[in-house]
């Protein structure tokens, strides 16, 4: 045993010596060639994409790619960004540190491009940067390339003009002796069809006065070669739901050509706090149309959903619209569009709506009120505001004092019964819209707003403002009455088209401009059974 024993240790030994050099050689290489291999294809990666070679998904849609949501064909310079700020406005309209919203490196867009449809909107306002600013910029990011802003008030001082003039794109209108007289000569100022609302104070005013300007951007959009108009207020957004890449352009790009015009049903704002200061920021929950609800489900919860109030929406339901530019296009009113050689072609889409935010914050109800100089009788507003709940409203705001208005703001628009809001987004009466909120915070944090406000000072031609202002105070000197103007008020048809539509009315019927309508309440149900 012990010589077998002695004889076997060699052999063990030999066989160990021979194979244990190799095999560390052989592990030892392959570790290396297991580590050097992934950090080789990371440097790899990253090398290509550094070049752009790769696309990266965080940019993806940053301005340097043609595939921005909306903007397919869009190129966008990238420039540098100037810091500072030239107004009040800043801490409102201002940056974050973080980059957080990646479509864009700067506001300016390149307008040379082929974009198509080319849209263009236009407004009568006398708001400030806070809220014409993001109203803008967010009508860019989903496809709008022209504005036709026609500005009093706030809206046509320096500080707020100077910028709304710099913006590429964007075309300021003041409200000069020299308008208004060329307004007075304007043909739907001698038709009929609107003369029902001249020479009365108010909302009536505004109405007038904004079809006369639709009037005018109408020549001024066919003179900049857009397809397609639209008027919005500044308290308004469009909101195109139903588009892959939440495209208006897109959306009206799938327009039969036969369609002269596309309503977009309103939504109304449903606040759920009396402290909002940035509605399109803060606000994210909307009374959906009764075109996009069914009609049981509509009238089913009609008390609860108008807690109260005179009608189901606060103020007006019927929408608004966007009008194909062609030969003998009017306005009729501010909601619609009409046309003098036929009846226009209308569709009415199932999705896409009009967000109106509706007194969104309590300031609104004394800001509306210092606008007009009517009475507060119940007598005397009638001749001031066309919808119950802005006439209840300005009584209101005019003779109770602070405590009373607030409690009243509480318990007539603001949605504080967490159970009844549960209930009615369950039933789909009520309905939450992120997109608006998120878009606009993203422009703000990535210091769009804050950007535009400082380029201002250096893009604007001193002389031109100059020019432009002295002619704005001219007018306010002057403004006492050459033009009554108004606001809003049409009624609206219908037809199908590739997209999902309601209906198709036929009708030949324009004779009179029709101001803005409440949607339908429980005696029209009456009427209908």
């Amino acid at each position: 045993m012990a010589g077998l024993h002695s004889s076997s240790r060699p052999i063990n030994s030999s066989s160990s010596s021979s194979t244990s050099p190799s095999q560390v050689v052989f592990n030892s290489r392959l570790f290396l060639l297991l580590t050097l291999l992934p950090l080789t294809l990371a440097c790899f990666a990253f090398v290509l994409q550094w070049r752009g070679g790769l696309t990266d998904p965080i940019t993806r849609w940053s301005p340097d790619s043609d595939q921005f949501p909306g903007m397919l064909p869009l190129n966008i310079h990238s420039s540098q960004r100037n810091s500072g700020s030239g107004s009040g406005c800043v801490d409102v309209l201002g940056r974050s540190h973080s980059p957080s919203f990646p479509y864009f490196k700067d506001w300016k867009f390149d307008f040379g491009s082929d974009l198509k449809p080319k849209i263009c909107i236009t407004t009568s306002t006398s708001a400030g940067l806070e809220q014409t600013l993001p109203w803008i910029f967010y009508h860019k990011v989903i496809g709008v390339s022209n504005f036709f802003l026609f500005v009093e008030g706030k809206a046509a001082t320096q500080n707020v003009s100077k910028v709304l003039e710099s913006i590429p794109g964007v075309k300021v209108i003041y409200r000069t002796r020299e308008l208004e007289e060329q307004q007075a000569k304007s043909r739907i100022w001698n038709e009929t069809w609107l003369a029902s609302f001249f020479y009365k104070p108010c909302n009536y005013e505004l109405f007038v006065k904004q079809s006369l300007n639709m009037e005018m951007a109408i020549v001024m959009a066919r003179e900049s070669g857009m397809d397609w108009i639209i008027h919005l207020d500044t308290d308004e957004l469009l909101h195109p739901a139903g588009t892959q890449e939440y495209s208006l352009r897109q959306l009206l790009l799938d327009v039969p050509s036969n369609v002269d015009m596309v309503v977009f049903p309103n939504y109304e704002s449903s606040v759920e706090r009396d402290d909002i200061k940035e509605p399109f920021s803060e606000v994210s929950m909307f009374k959906k149309n009764y075109d996009h609800l069914p009609k049981d489900v509509y009238f089913g919860n009609y008390k609860e959903a108008t807690r109260g109030n005179p009608n189901y929406f606060l103020t007006y339901g019927n929408g608004k619209a966007a009008a194909r530019i062609q030969d003998h296009l009017r306005p009729n009113g501010a909601h619609r569009w009409h046309n003098y050689m036929k009846s226009p072609n209308e569709i009415k889409l199932d999705e896409a709506a009009v967000l109106h935010y509706t007194y969104p914050k309590f300031s609104d109800l004394t800001s509306r009120r210092d606008r007009c100089g009517c009475k507060p009788t119940k007598e005397d507003v009638k001749r001031c505001f066309m919808l119950e709940f802005d006439r209840a409203a300005f009584i209101i705001a005019s003779t109770a004092t602070e405590d009373e208005m607030l409690r009243w703001y509480r318990e007539r628009i603001v949605w504080t019964d967490r159970t009844l809001n549960f209930k009615l987004l369950r039933k789909g009466i009520l309905a939450r819209v992120y997109a608006p909120m998120a878009i606009i915070q993203g422009l703000r944090e990535s210091g769009v707003f804050s950007s535009v406000i400082a380029s201002a000072e250096t893009t604007l031609s001193k002389d031109k403002f100059l020019s432009a202002v002295e002619s704005s105070n001219t007018t306010r000197a002057q403004n006492t009455g050459m033009i009554s103007s108004r606001k809003i008020g049409d009624k609206s048809k219908s037809q199908a088209t590739a997209r999902r539509v309601l209906e198709f009315i036929d009708d030949n019927t324009y004779s009179s401009a029709i101001p803005p309508q409440s949607p339908p309440g429980l005696d029209d149900l009456h009427i209908d059974t």
